[in-house]
């Protein structure tokens, strides 16, 4: 019989085989650390105590394939796992109380928030046309009917309501409650939108488990630079996200152009924005940006300049990506729930018991 694994000092299982009366025989090492191998090579230990420390290398001579894919479905377990044990939020409470002070202003189209409001003059066509290229066929005055879209830090909702006129259902998120407060209040003005947009008070993380793939955009505008853990933050995107699903994201360049305009000039001296609304540190390049992406299962599509003119008040593209810019990011369209590896690993595991079975030369072997 075999008895509990202990950890070693570089990391790997070890499993103990027991002789008559529980009396240690062998400890074999390595073992990788899966419970259905230890499944699949219980059925030997069971049969004859002491043949595994014999056979061990004609055993994982025969089945070195098994073990080669038992470690890839290990890694992306562990990955997928890790997804789900967020325990830590990527909402900042400072910026929460900076957002909190300017909840009213939403939608004042000549406040603060003019720039946002300018900006969807770029913004809504960028997801529109991006999100068509998947639609064969659409409705007239309604593009993107049928397609689920979260739209992440949502404010206001100066985006989603743009997003829900063009025919999809949105989900806007907010983990300020007077931003989701204001923007219920103003959909609620039309009866269309309010079919179509729901608000909810929460960061991502805390959906991330109900909603897995479950939209076919995520729609994160002007919000990456204001969370404290951008990798996080981009995973759970991630795992929302239906296979071939669409990210998209605005957000500012970490280059000492945008400290100079986007901090100094803007919050500083301009006044364009409120002082504080920004952190340098916080911004993040393209390049970082396209590394955190490709490493969770998104391909990068666009990378594309924005340039705002604080004189007219209008937003134009750029190629010049050093300040403001845009990106959208698809999903990998052939995604394996774990689960559906691991069933299907259990009958791979039974087949070959079986067929250890049926074979004359190990049966043989096994009865010694």
């Amino acid at each position: 019989m075999w008895g509990g694994g202990k950890l070693g000092s570089s990391g790997g299982w070890f499993l103990r085989v027991l002789g008559p009366g529980g009396r240690n025989t062998k400890a074999v090492r390595p073992l990788i650390s899966s419970v259905y191998v230890k499944n699949q090579l219980s059925w030997i230990l069971q049969i004859k105590p002491g043949v595994f420390n014999e056979y061990r290398t004609m055993w994982f001579k025969s089945y070195r394939t098994t073990f080669s894919c038992l470690n890839r479905i290990k890694s992306f377990r562990y990955r997928w796992a890790r997804l789900y044990s967020t325990s830590q939020t990527t909402v900042d409470s400072g910026e929460v109380k900076t957002f909190l002070a300017l909840a009213h202003k939403w939608w004042d189209e000549q406040g603060i928030y003019a720039p946002l409001h300018s900006m969807n003059d770029l913004r809504v066509p960028f997801i529109r046309d991006n999100l068509l290229k998947t639609i064969p066929n659409h409705q007239p005055g309604k593009p993107l009917f049928g397609m689920k879209i979260l739209d992440v830090g949502c404010g206001g909702g100066l985006l989603t309501e743009p997003l829900g006129r063009l025919g999809a259902s949105v989900i806007g998120i907010d983990p300020v409650d007077e931003n989701i407060k204001t923007a219920q209040c103003h959909k609620s003005f039309d009866p269309v939108l309010d079919k179509r947009i729901e608000y909810r008070v929460c960061s991502l993380e805390e959906i991330v488990e109900e909603t897995a793939e479950t939209f076919d955009a995520v729609v994160a505008s002007e919000v990456v630079e204001h969370v404290i853990d951008l990798e996080t933050f981009l995973q759970c995107c991630c795992q929302v996200l239906k296979p071939s699903g669409s990210l998209f994201i605005t957000t500012i360049n970490k280059t000492q152009l945008s400290y100079a305009l986007g901090i100094v000039f803007s919050e500083q001296i301009a006044a364009i924005v409120p002082k504080g609304t920004h952190t340098w540190e916080k911004f993040v390049s393209p390049e970082t940006l396209e590394s955190i992406l490709e490493s969770n299962g998104l391909s990068v599509q666009t990378v594309v300049g924005m340039l705002y003119n604080p004189f007219s008040g209008y937003w134009h593209w750029s190629e010049n990506t050093s300040l403001n810019y845009a990106a959208h990011a698809v999903k990998s369209g052939v995604q394996e729930h774990p689960m559906s590896a691991e069933f299907a690993f259990k009958g791979e595991a039974e087949e070959l018991q079986a067929n250890a079975c049926t074979n004359p030369a190990v049966h043989e072997e096994l009865k010694k």
